[in-house]
């Protein structure tokens, strides 16, 4: 009884003008201080590069003015070591005035990194679906919540990076495309998180041999059925087994997370499956995707990221955000 009260109350608060805000956002290598043995070398706890907790608790602190300023409902996050580290950036934002009581994360295989959520919303569920059993592929993190008697599945996936050829990112897309298919593509369905791909990928990486070792096959655009669409309304006509990507429903010179030697990419992206493109239930609300690009997560014309030094021996400086930007999308609940 009293975690239905809860529920009622938070729905009532978070729901009076009927907006849901979820957002995406990758914190950079939030490692904890705990060795495990995983750690990227400049990560290992209280070494030659300063990992230490002034470190620590300035990382913990700039992302946690980041997430703050979103004010997401749900916020999905990539490359969180541990439960740990998920606690104490939970914990961190505690502190600041922004409590997500509901949280979870993909842990059950000893990658580097791994995914997360927090909530402002209980789910009924989250778990983990398993892309491969080998080290390279990161498990994606399943949640299922119900709104005002609504559903809605999200998926909060990190694809391998562009280190590895389209190949790997093909495998944990059609580990996702299963998982969709059991669910079906009826129901309300975000895709969501770091995918390593552009929005059109299948015309960026044709010509990118140590990528293109697929024959111009791509995870986001061909196994999710994300190719072809320029604008919400023509994606209405397209076919059933597809995914909407929000990056078409805001300005051209806004689609971006992330910039590499000078270039604007989109490795981020939100999907969304067709019934939340109609005007029932929990639906998209047009033109409110954006990434999330305040001033300060800026330097120069580079994004604002964590600073680790070039040296021989890197040392962290204290200072910086991630070499992400998060994208935000609103929603209504009618």
């Amino acid at each position: 009884m009293k975690y239905i009260l809860l529920a009622l109350l938070l729905s009532a608060s978070l729901f009076g003008d009927k907006i849901l805000k979820i957002a995406t956002y990758n914190v950079e290598n939030l490692f904890d201080l705990q060795k495990s043995g995983y750690e990227y070398s400049e990560y290992v706890p209280n070494g030659s590069s300063e990992w230490n907790q002034k470190n620590y608790k300035i990382k913990l602190k700039n992302i946690a003015q980041v997430i703050k300023d979103i004010d997401a409902d749900i916020i999905a996050l990539q490359e969180i070591e541990s439960l740990q580290a998920l606690l104490d950036l939970r914990f961190t934002l505690k502190q600041s005035g922004l409590y997500y009581e509901h949280y979870a994360i993909a842990d059950k295989k000893n990658t580097t990194v791994k995914v997360a959520i927090l909530s402002k919303i209980p789910f009924l569920y989250s778990k983990e679906l398993s892309v491969t059993q080998t080290y390279e592929y990161r498990n994606i993190l399943e949640t299922k919540f119900k709104i005002d008697d609504k559903e809605l599945y999200i998926f909060v996936n990190h694809w391998k990076s562009k280190s590895g050829a389209e190949s790997m990112r093909v495998v944990s897309a059609k580990a996702l495309k299963n998982r969709i298919t059991e669910i079906g593509y009826d129901k309300n369905i975000v895709l969501l998180g770091d995918f390593n791909s552009d929005y059109e990928e299948h015309l960026k990486f044709v010509k990118k041999r140590n990528h293109n070792d697929t024959d111009g096959i791509t995870g986001i655009n061909h196994i999710l059925g994300t190719i072809n669409q320029r604008n919400h309304s023509s994606y209405l006509n397209y076919t059933k087994n597809s995914f909407y990507n929000l990056w078409y429903d805001t300005n051209e010179e806004n689609r971006y997370t992330y910039i590499y030697n000078g270039k604007k990419e989109a490795l981020d992206s939100i999907l969304i499956s067709q019934s939340l493109l109609g005007k029932k239930g929990i639906f998209y609300i047009n033109k409110s995707v954006t990434n999330f690009n305040k001033e300060y997560l800026f330097k120069k014309s580079n994004i604002n990221r964590w600073e680790i030094s070039r040296a021989k021996v890197r040392k962290h400086k204290g200072k910086g955000y991630s070499d992400h930007l998060a994208i935000v999308a609103k929603f209504k609940i009618n």
